[in-house]
């Protein structure tokens, strides 16, 4: 059954926002992922990550999948070449824009599905503002949160997803082998990092090229297609058993009673 919003009809997307159709909108970025890998890695495997998910779901609940947001928050690998970026206001205003056309189309409920470290805090942010300005369910989830214990024990370097390392790599030879450059696969290797504001005490921005000179962080010399499968595999399971939970998408009374407290104090 199609589920791409860009090969669908209209009356076949009409017929699923009127039966209360759930939409994915992946977001990515336009960025440097070292010598072996194409800038578009983040958008692709975002998009591999929302159609996998609709393969799971699609027998169960109406859901579509929307043409990918390529260019995502990416200033700090701007100094490597071969990114594009946004400005933040520029990044909300096209989100608002996407996210209320949707909405005319007749879709009540929305999942950004989003593959960039770099994109997550401003989308939370930005999730929160759309929910109040329009009368629709927006929500945000990075593809690999919900599946991060599972990761952890399907990679043999690292303890989770970097940057163009052993785990992107991976799922890129399993989604997409015919643009991982392999020659260059044994020089694609930098130190470790998570997310820049993780577990730190005072929040500075720092350029990516002060990290790692390769452009990696992480150990790609590990990545197998095997991995990239069992990675893309779980992370669509676990996010499809999220996303098809009625729960998911309901406001839950005692979380309204305490927000409603604290608010007040």
């Amino acid at each position: 059954m199609q589920y791409s919003w860009e090969k669908m009809t209209v009356e076949q997307l009409r017929d699923r926002a009127c039966r209360g159709g759930l939409v994915l909108l992946p977001v990515g970025s336009i960025e440097q992922h070292g010598p072996h890998l194409p800038s578009g890695v983040d958008a692709l495997l975002a998009l591999e990550a929302a159609n996998r998910v609709a393969t799971l779901l699609i027998e169960r609940m109406p859901v579509v999948v929307a043409p990918p947001l390529w260019w995502g928050l990416a200033e700090h690998h701007m100094r490597f070449g071969g990114t594009l970026t946004l400005s933040l206001p520029t990044y909300h205003a096209v989100l608002r824009d996407v996210c209320r056309s949707i909405m005319r189309a007749g879709f009540t409920r929305i999942a950004l599905v989003n593959g960039h470290g770099g994109n997550i805090s401003a989308l939370n942010a930005i999730v929160n503002e759309l929910t109040a300005e329009l009368p629709v369910t927006v929500a945000v989830t990075t593809y690999l949160t919900a599946a991060a214990d599972d990761i952890e024990e399907i990679l043999e370097g690292q303890s989770g997803v970097m940057h163009a390392c052993e785990g992107e790599t991976s799922m890129m030879l399993a989604a997409h082998p015919d643009l991982v450059v392999a020659e260059r696969v044994p020089d694609a290797h930098g130190p470790e990092c998570g997310l820049q504001s993780d577990n730190v005490p005072v929040y500075l921005w720092r350029s990516f090229e002060e990290i790692t000179e390769s452009g990696v962080a992480g150990d790609a010399r590990l990545a197998t297609a095997d991995k990239g499968e069992k990675l893309l595999a779980v992370c669509a399971q676990r996010l499809a058993d999220v996303l098809g939970a009625p729960e998911t998408w309901r406001r839950d009374a005692t979380i309204d009673r305490e927000f409603a407290v604290s608010t007040q104090s």
